[in-house]
């Protein structure tokens, strides 16, 4: 009985993992494709990491947001700005990472004539929509 209980609780996680994902999916704009590549809790601390590859056409952006948990972006290809509230833009090439704190509202565009691409690793609250609108 216990070991049947334990399964429908693991099995429910994993599914509201991935409507919480789709649910990202969904709310994304055109010109932005999100590809994830891993996801993995992290210990009993009721987190875990998800890295996903954000895909941006030329000129696409992802408008105001903001994640349940901090999150790495590093850019592997392109020019992507960074807009956050109260603070000047922040524009990464190719090779450049930076942290984002948890709660933090930002924005991100493609800023080049080329398609842009970064990986977005996030640490964050299990169960939560990850990412929220604003």
């Amino acid at each position: 009985m216990k070991a049947t209980i334990r399964m429908m609780a693991a099995a429910t996680l994993v599914a509201s993992g991935a409507l919480a994902l789709h649910l990202a999916v969904a709310q994304q704009p055109a010109g932005i494709g999100r590809t994830e590549a891993l996801r993995h809790d992290l210990g009993d601390s009721g987190r875990e990491v998800i890295q996903v590859r954000v895909d941006f056409a030329p000129g696409a952006a992802f408008g105001r947001h903001a994640h349940p948990g901090e999150e790495i972006a590093y850019v592997l290809e392109g020019s992507l700005e960074y807009q956050f509230d109260g603070r000047p833009p922040v524009i990464l090439k190719t090779g450049e990472s930076l942290f984002i704190p948890a709660g933090a509202v930002h924005s991100a565009r493609n800023v080049g004539s080329t398609k842009a691409a970064e990986l977005a690793t996030y640490l964050v609250e299990k169960g939560k929509p990850l990412v929220v609108i604003k």
